[in-house]
């Protein structure tokens, strides 16, 4: 499993009874897990949080705040900052797991040796793979559906500093977008992909992924370069293994360009026991 084992302003407590326990800078959040069928290594460090995010039993649920805290603070990575904010549906604008991916793809960037690589974000969310693309000096597409999620990513590319930075911000469906992008032959080096398991573009389009990875896949490599640099492909759908993602991308990136993928769980450390939380599953694929 790759893990995101280099955070100093986020923290994995401790995990148990289907919650994780997190410290996010200076606050202590909970929130729920269906993965962690376990109980906690450590009860009395519960105690610590902040805030908890429960379930209703009508469906959806909410924050309890134990403690007042700010309603938006912000964390560091590296030379990298992010606004975090909880939010409906136990989220806080950020996948700390995704630090591992973030690493991976800079390194490539900085290793063209060059400013003019191309990166195109699709479901971007509130750009945290966009804010590392682009700290690694690439000009970066940022594609959304949500306008809301947009404006998020607007401001972290702000935090860190990189206002200044090519980021083009698009609220769009993915699809459509990419559809478009090949009408007019612009073309990207690299292309990260981070699609839901099911959800509505712009106008109400479903997209289910099962029905719809394939062929997105298959036709964004219509918009790459003919020597491109990277595809990252993540999955956050339980039971969708690695394997599947890296079939995906040797029946259409490695058909069409070469190249190898590599494929695995990804993970976050958890401080109170020694385990390793699995977050995920990613295929990439390089040159």
């Amino acid at each position: 499993m790759t893990t995101a084992d280099k955070w100093t302003d986020y923290e994995l407590i401790d995990t148990g009874d289907g919650q994780r326990l997190e410290r996010w800078k200076n606050y202590i959040l909970v929130r729920p897990d269906p993965q962690v069928i376990w109980p906690k290594s450590h009860p009395e460090k519960w105690a610590s949080a902040d805030a908890v995010y429960s379930r209703a039993s009508s469906g959806g649920g909410g924050w309890n705040y134990k403690r007042n805290i700010p309603k938006q603070w912000t964390i560091s990575y590296d030379n990298m900052r992010f606004g975090i904010e909880p939010m409906g549906f136990k989220h806080t604008g950020l996948f700390p797991e995704q630090a591992a991916n973030w690493d991976w793809m800079r390194e490539l960037i900085r290793n063209e040796g060059k400013n003019n690589v191309r990166v195109i974000n699709l479901f971007a969310y509130t750009g945290g793979a966009t804010v590392a693309a682009a700290e690694a000096g690439a000009s970066v597409c940022h594609v959304d559906a949500s306008k809301g999620m947009v404006a998020k990513a607007k401001e972290n590319v702000a935090l860190s500093g990189l206002s200044d930075r090519p980021v083009r911000y698009i609220v769009d469906d993915v699809n459509k977008f990419v559809a478009r992008e090949i009408r007019r032959n612009s073309l990207y080096d690299g292309v990260i992909m981070d699609p839901p398991s099911y959800g509505r573009g712009t106008n109400g389009e479903v997209w289910k992924l099962e029905d719809c990875l394939y062929n997105l896949v298959k036709d964004t490599c219509g918009v790459m370069t003919p020597k491109p640099l990277f595809f990252l492909l993540n999955s956050y759908t339980t039971g969708f293994s690695p394997a599947v993602s890296a079939n995906i991308l040797e029946l259409t990136l490695v058909k069409k360009f070469g190249g190898k993928v590599v494929c695995d769980e990804i993970g976050l450390p958890v401080t109170s026991s020694g385990i390793v939380l699995p977050c995920g599953a990613y295929a990439r694929w390089t040159k």
